[in-house]
């Protein structure tokens, strides 16, 4: 059976059962969970510095009626940052590569902070379809490119997610294909690739940890417009 690089994307499956839950639920069980008592592990320590510098990023541009979204938002960054790094394992799947995954994610989302702005402010949420001082003529237009705007923004954030870790599963896959061929061949030029495969590997460890905070950044900032 002929394979193509794109077949790393195809949801695994064992005796007709979907892999792709188990992938999404094991970060779970890496996450310690906490106890009672005032002095813990260093593991949890480290743990708990972490979810407080997320929470603090992704909450300083909101005010105070914004902070109710912090434990789903911060929940949403460390779920896609530990699904994003465990993808770059050998063997494993990732994902959030499924386009249909990460619109899962991002339109009841964004669909949630639109309805929050339209129902707390919404002459100020339908304000931002037309800028003030517009031109009469170019009202109709500008409308209908704010509204485009508006509703592509889900498609836009699932996109972007889907695209980065894609592109960089492709290239790590070609690389390591390279390497592995011209070994045998070109020892000298084998090695050289090799590096270029591990500079490689640590830039997509940086882009599946940007993209999830850049996920999640998108979606503070939608709801800072709303609220």
């Amino acid at each position: 059976m002929n394979l193509s690089f794109f077949d790393q994307f195809s949801s695994p499956s064992f005796l007709g059962i979907p892999l792709v839950l188990i992938a999404m639920t094991f970060p779970a069980l890496l996450l310690p969970s906490l106890d009672n008592r005032w002095i813990t592990n260093r593991l949890s320590t480290l743990q708990l510095w972490f979810i407080n510098l997320v929470t603090k990023q992704l909450m300083m541009p909101l005010n105070k009626k914004g902070h109710k979204w912090a434990l789903i938002l911060t929940s949403l960054m460390i779920f896609l940052l530990l699904i994003n790094l465990l993808g770059l394992l050998p063997y494993t799947f990732t994902p959030t590569t499924q386009l249909s995954m990460n619109l899962a994610l991002a339109f009841p989302l964004w669909l949630a902070t639109l309805l929050t702005g339209l129902r707390n402010q919404p002459s100020i949420s339908l304000g931002h379809l037309l800028p003030e001082g517009t031109p009469t003529p170019l009202i109709p237009a500008l409308i209908l490119i704010e509204t485009t705007s508006l509703l592509i923004r889900p498609l836009a954030l699932g996109v972007r997610l889907t695209a980065n870790l894609t592109a960089g599963h492709l290239l790590i896959q070609l690389i390591s294909t390279t390497t592995a061929a011209l070994f045998p061949t070109m020892p000298a030029v084998s090695l050289l690739t090799l590096l270029i495969l591990l500079l490689l590997t640590i830039l997509e460890v940086a882009v599946a940890m940007i993209q999830a905070y850049v996920f999640v950044l998108l979606l503070s900032l939608y709801l800072q417009e709303n609220i």
